[in-house]
């Protein structure tokens, strides 16, 4: 019998506590393949190569793969197949989280496809695999032939109790006012991704520093790993420009930029329409040169544009559409424009413009998440929409790419903490972000325009929010910082580097680099310059609306809450949701229940809530001792009547209690199906109720009433004693009591 393999295992303990990276055990043909472990989650990851390069390509073909197996937390896919399908939101966002801060540290040229695989095997609910995924994916490069240089180590980072914590848990991070992840080299910095509660640019950086720290063990452990089990690097072929042919094409191209640079300043499209126009002059001169081919010049044409964008801007400080570094495009906003939305806004900076429509549902309208994540529901969903035509391109539609559920996801984090709570606001929330026209930002248009919406929706937010992007261009030790970057800055750019957040504080943040990390000076600097940025948009914005309107949209559900007893539930729901439906259907209005009791009505108009109210009272109602009722008889018996008072809830009349004279016999006063009206004047703990026509006929309390009927049972009872027979039948008569009728 041959012997289990033995895997190589390191451990790397940050915040007090262990992660575990093991290899040598899984997935041997894989390129790399790690096991990561903190707590009972369990991840693994896989890197692996191509042999050889793509031809006809431009760009460095990586891939990021996340492979959510909900049998890790012992569930069963919710789907039809009962088989997981398409990656869910949550499982491409972690995709490109791990692939943001790994891309930009593979040679450059290098075109081998590179596909990285996570799955999840293990879930304990409580350690969140996002952090784990990036450094599995790190450790599977750095043990792997794939040329790779990290490594990089990730941590999470919460603010709980005014105290920063790191790779808090997820039951901690639901009192933390921060979630920032950060992923790093053992240098530098290389990404962030934030969602805030109006935290300061200050305590941010703060955590930043923490973060970086906090990863350092992470990055030893992964050396370690590489020295000891790493396998030798794969020989790679770059693809390169020749010497012969840069110096050939930048003879030709010499001096031509730069006065499209310097008239520069109107549209986008009349910029790169002189861009294109040099470029393709060039292609066609070396037409008939075989030595030379076409794809390099326009290879060193886009690397000489890139250098004299950047040149200009470091030794100028003037920008492609002749901004210095931190004026912000022209701004203008609008909201309403759309007849029978609940609210709609449109914000446009520059060519960048978008419209983003604000939609209030009922609370069963939320979306149910069948993922790992530590949350089954969502109230507030942000959707993002980027047309080819935004761009002036025409392609195909066939739903929303990683990149628009990103940017949706983001714009998502920015609004969220701002967002009333479901108990003062208990609406579910779809915003839909229309990107009409992009030149750079749209994500932090979607931020911009998204609250104008929820303010057109009379959406009673904490506070406005805004947002701006901002960029860097860097060489050696000289740096600029831009504010309210477009496309072509992002495009040439060190960095991208969104930051949304209200007056008083950061609420969303999202930073990539191109280069190896940047300086705590940059990134403060960078902080402070975005704050002035976005403070200078929210006053623009705040121009067309300054404040959530004071009411809703007349075409937005009217939802009142009200409280019953959760052990009354299944009487306002009913056999097979038989009640729920019918209350539904007469008074017009749609009704969410929770466990605890909380009754969402949701209507067009008051009357039909109100009515809803009467209906759901009136089948949960408990009957009030001295309280007049109009019942309906639903049984007689020749010692009384049982009459249903309430919903599902009845009481007896005894004989002697249904008239102010004595009653020959029951069905001479009434009959079943009459209306009477009656008294409860007892009810005894096992919940049968007495009741009383006489005492509404003669104007008695409960007290009097009961009173007269123990003093007739008294007498009854003597009766009996004497050998006379009581109109009760023998004493059969136990009351009624309160049941579901069903």
């Amino acid at each position: 019998m041959s012997q289990p393999i033995q895997a190589h295992r390191f451990v790397a303990r940050v915040a007090d506590r262990d992660i575990t990276f093991e290899t040598g055990k899984l997935a041997g043909q894989a390129g790399g393949a790690v096991l990561i472990r903190a707590g009972d989650t369990v991840l693994l990851a896989t890197a692996t190569a191509s042999k050889q390069p793509r031809e006809g390509i431009d760009f460095f073909p990586l891939t990021v793969d996340y492979e959510e197996r909900l049998y890790a937390a012992g569930r069963i896919p919710g789907s039809f197949f009962r088989r997981e399908g398409r990656p869910s939101e949550e499982a491409i966002l972690l995709c490109r989280l791990t692939d943001r801060p790994l891309r930009p540290l593979f040679p450059k040229g290098f075109r081998n496809d590179v596909h990285i695989v996570l799955t999840a095997l293990s879930s304990d609910g409580e350690n969140q695999i996002d952090i784990l995924a990036l450094n599995a994916a790190s450790a599977a490069l750095m043990i792997s032939d794939i040329p790779f240089d990290g490594p990089v180590g990730a941590v999470r980072v919460g603010l709980i109790d005014d105290q920063l914590v790191v790779n808090p848990t997820s039951s901690e991070m639901e009192h933390s006012a921060l979630d920032l992840r950060v992923a790093g080299t053992e240098d530098a910095i290389l990404m962030v991704e934030a969602g805030a509660n109006e935290v300061s640019e200050a305590r941010i950086l703060e955590a930043l520093r923490v973060a970086h720290n906090a990863m350092q063990e992470l990055i030893q452990v992964q050396k370690e790993m590489a020295a000891q089990v790493g396998k030798p690097p794969m020989e790679v072929t770059l693809a390169e420009v020749s010497d012969q042919a840069r110096a050939a094409v930048l003879e030709r191209l010499d001096g031509r930029i730069l006065p499209i640079l310097e008239a520069a300043g109107g549209s986008k499209e009349e910029f790169n329409a002189a861009l294109d126009a040099l470029r393709d002059e060039l292609v066609a001169s070396f037409a008939e040169d075989d030595t030379i081919d076409p794809k390099d010049v326009t290879t060193v044409f886009s690397e000489e544009l890139k250098r004299a964008i950047r040149q200009r801007i470091l030794d100028h400080g003037t920008r492609p559409d002749g901004r210095d570094l931190t004026t912000i495009r022209p701004i203008w906003c609008e909201v309403g424009l759309l007849p029978r939305t609940h609210g709609s806004g449109l914000f446009t900076r520059g060519e960048t413009q978008v419209l983003t429509i604000a939609t209030l549902g009922t609370p069963r309208e939320e979306q149910t998440l069948d993922t790992l994540g530590p949350h089954e529901t969502k109230r507030y969903i942000h959707h993002y929409n980027f047309p080819p035509y935004s761009t002036g391109e025409a392609g195909f539609m066939r739903g929303p790419k990683r990149r628009e559920i990103g940017h949706g996801a983001l714009a998502e984090r920015a609004l969220l903490p701002m967002i009333p709570g479901e108990d003062d606001f208990p609406y579910t929330l779809r915003l839909v972000s229309e990107v009409l026209s992009s030149n750079g930002s749209t994500s932090m248009a979607s931020v911009c325009a998204s609250t104008l919406s929820l303010m057109d929706a009379g959406v009673p937010i904490k506070a406005p929010v805004s947002g701006v992007a901002m960029g860097l261009i860097t060489e050696g030790d000289r740096y600029a910082i831009l504010s309210d970057i477009q496309g072509l800055e992002d495009a040439l750019g060190d960095m991208d580097f969104k930051v949304a957040g209200t007056r008083d504080g950061i609420t969303a943040l999202q930073m990539d680099i191109k280069i190896r990390g940047l300086s705590y000076e940059i990134m403060e600097k960078a902080l402070a310059q975005a704050r002035e940025g976005r403070l200078y948009i929210l006053d623009r914005m705040l121009e067309t609306i300054s404040e959530p309107r004071p009411e809703l949209s007349p075409y937005a559900p009217r939802i009142i809450t009200i409280q019953i007893d959760p052990e009354k539930i299944g009487k306002v729901i009913g056999p097979g949701g038989k009640m729920i439906r019918t209350i539904q259907d007469e008074a017009g209005v749609k009704i969410d229940i929770q466990e605890d009791g909380t009754v969402f009505i949701a209507s067009a108009d008051g009357e039909g809530s109100e009515r809803a109210i009467q209906m759901v009272e009136a089948l949960t109602e408990e009957a009030q001792i001295g309280k007049i009722y109009t019942g309906k008889v639903v049984r007689t018996t020749e010692f009384g009547a049982f009459v249903e008072i309430l919903p599902g809830t009845d009481g007896m009349v005894h004989i002697s209690q249904l008239a102010d004279y004595r009653v020959p016999s029951v069905e001479d006063v009434v009959r079943v199906g009459d209306e009477i009206m009656v008294m409860v004047i007892d009810i005894d703990d096992e919940g049968k109720i007495r009741l009383s026509r006489q005492a509404v006929l003669e104007g008695w309390t409960a007290e009097e009433a009961r009173d007269r009927d123990r003093r007739r049972s008294s007498s009854r009872s003597s009766d009996r004693g004497r050998g006379g027979r009581g109109r009760s039948g023998g004493g059969r008569d136990r009351g009624g009591r309160g049941r579901s009728r069903r």
